[in-house]
């Protein structure tokens, strides 16, 4: 987990790099949610909570033998040292949850998982039985 001075210059610098992109000066004033909209970017967030959740359900299916799967149960004994993050990875898995609503067992089932958790579209199912996208057919590529 980063620390808060990481995340902002992470953010400085993402804003830096859209903004050049999309010729826009920090002059003209524009607000950083519409440069965002104008290059149609996700917020990185988004993405490292939607890893996040992947890789919390992949870990919770594993067996329980498994390394990382008690790794990610251990419960440390002693306070943490000074300079080390105060929420656990589980604690900031656990607040990503209850904000999409994400039951706790959910993980068992895989292919809802995949779909609660961002990881993957719905698909969804045609009258003649088929499976599609939602999305158009344009030279191979889905839009």
């Amino acid at each position: 987990m980063a620390n808060s001075y990481q995340r902002n210059k992470t953010a400085s610098t993402e804003m830096d790099v859209l903004r050049r992109s999309a010729r826009k000066s920090r002059m003209e004033r524009i607000k950083n949610e519409h440069i965002k909209e104008i290059m149609g970017v996700k917020g990185k967030p988004d993405i490292i909570e939607r890893k996040r959740l992947h890789w919390c359900g992949q870990a919770k299916r594993m067996p329980e033998e498994r390394i990382p799967k008690l790794i990610m149960e251990w419960i440390p004994r002693e306070r943490r040292k000074r300079g080390r993050p105060r929420k656990t990875w589980m604690e900031g898995v656990q607040a990503v949850m209850t904000a999409r609503n994400l039951e706790p067992d959910q993980w068992r089932n895989r292919e809802e998982w995949s779909l609660v958790s961002g990881r993957r579209r719905q698909l969804l199912k045609n009258p003649d039985g088929w499976m599609d996208w939602g999305g158009e057919w344009m030279d191979g590529w889905i839009i």
